[in-house]
């Protein structure tokens, strides 16, 4: 006869059924069935009853199975042993030809029945166990948003450079200029333009860096005075700070340094002039309620000169180990322009005058940071960098 789904809408033929002229509904998905009229204990075969009993038999195995797996790996593993094309019920249908043709129908109704139970049973396992694996990634992943948060390590400025920077601030607030010079310059610029003699022990092998072409290492940023006064014309009020070069090493020397030189040409220049400069800018650097005070000194390139100290800052003025019980610590050399160095330059000094001043950076930094040793300022040591 022929039969047709509610689904498909179409005729299907089942030959040999005795259940002619009865329309087969079908629907997707399959509903679970039921087990449908009780079994004549006097009229099924031993075979029925066999398979039937290893039916139910599965069943019970793959619900304890099932309901007790622990992953979904493992679910995964059990579905296909029990549901899959070589699983445990489909070896099952190989028995069906053991049956009648009308037990066949009772067979199969138990094992679809059976399969279904088995596809109930595993979803909701699987629900289970995806659920559990999302609680367990949430409590593992889970973010506490009123903890306060990681601190950032950022980066800060070396103690040089921010004393360079402090020092360049304060010279740019009194009208000076910020320029820049080459560490390797020529004898001439170096030394003699600077009035600096040849046989001046500062031109010593042991005092001085030379190098093959016979230039040496700057001893002293006073090369950029020569080199902007024979290029610009007055007046002029110019701040340099770079590294200098001497053959000196111990706990206060390093064979590298910084340091600062600042330069004022102008007409009617005075030793006042440069007094009152070098007081606001120490000042400015270390209080206004510092001391100060000027010694007379000697330097080739200056006249007169002189060596400027400030009030010991550790034991204000009243004598301590830093300052050797003096109450004072010298900071910087200066003194008015020689005239030979201006003539030097171009420059005539019936005209102009001027003052210069040289400030070593390193030795400012350790008294700003009370650093007791100048290799702590180049061994990039980030236990000494990170307290700035």
């Amino acid at each position: 006869m022929t039969y047709r789904t509610a689904h498909q809408n179409h005729p299907i033929s089942l030959p040999g059924s005795p259940r002619a002229a009865q329309i087969l509904h079908i629907q997707y998905p399959l509903p679970l069935m039921t087990d449908g009229p009780a079994l004549n204990e006097d009229t099924t075969s031993e075979a029925l009853r066999a398979l039937l009993a290893e039916i139910d038999s599965a069943l019970a195995d793959a619900e304890n199975a099932i309901t007790t797996a622990d992953s979904l790996p493992r679910l995964d593993e059990l579905r296909i042993n029990y549901l899959g094309k070589k699983g445990r019920l489909a070896g099952l249908n190989q028995k069906f030809g053991q049956l009648s043709a009308e037990e066949k129908p009772l067979a199969g109704r138990q094992l679809n029945n059976r399969k279904a139970e088995i596809v109930r049973i595993e979803k909701e396992r699987r629900e289970q166990l995806e659920a559990a694996e999302i609680r367990r990634r949430l409590e593992a992943e889970a973010i506490d948003v009123t903890l306060p948060g990681a601190a950032i390590a950022s980066g800060h400025l070396h103690p040089l450079e921010r004393t360079r920077r402090e020092m360049e601030a304060i010279f740019r607030s009194m009208g000076f200029r910020v320029m820049e010079s080459p560490e390797i310059e020529t004898e001439w610029i170096n030394f003699e333009a600077l009035n600096i003699a040849a046989d001046h022990p500062a031109r010593d092998m042991q005092d001085t860096f030379f190098t093959e072409r016979g230039r040496v290492l700057r001893t002293h940023t006073s090369g950029n005075q020569i080199r902007t006064m024979t290029e610009l014309e007055p007046p002029l009020a110019i701040i340099s700070t770079g590294k200098v070069y001497r053959c000196d090493s111990d706990v206060t020397h390093s064979p590298m340094f910084y340091q600062t030189e600042g330069y004022l040409v102008d007409k009617n220049i005075s030793m006042g002039h440069l007094k009152g400069v070098l007081n606001a800018f120490l000042q400015s650097f270390f209080g206004a309620n510092v001391g100060t005070r000027f010694r007379p000194s000697f330097f080739p390139f200056t006249e007169p000169s002189a060596e400027v100290d400030v009030e010991c800052i550790f034991c204000k003025g009243s004598g301590c180990r830093v300052c050797s019980q003096t109450g004072w610590l010298e900071v910087l050399g200066c003194g008015m322009i020689h005239p030979t160095v201006l003539r030097n330059c171009g420059i005539d000094p019936e005209n102009w005058s001027g003052f210069a001043f040289g400030v070593g950076l390193d030795r400012f930094t350790m008294l700003k940071y009370g650093i007791n040793n100048i290799r702590l300022l180049y061994e990039n040591d980030l236990r000494f960098l990170t307290q700035f």
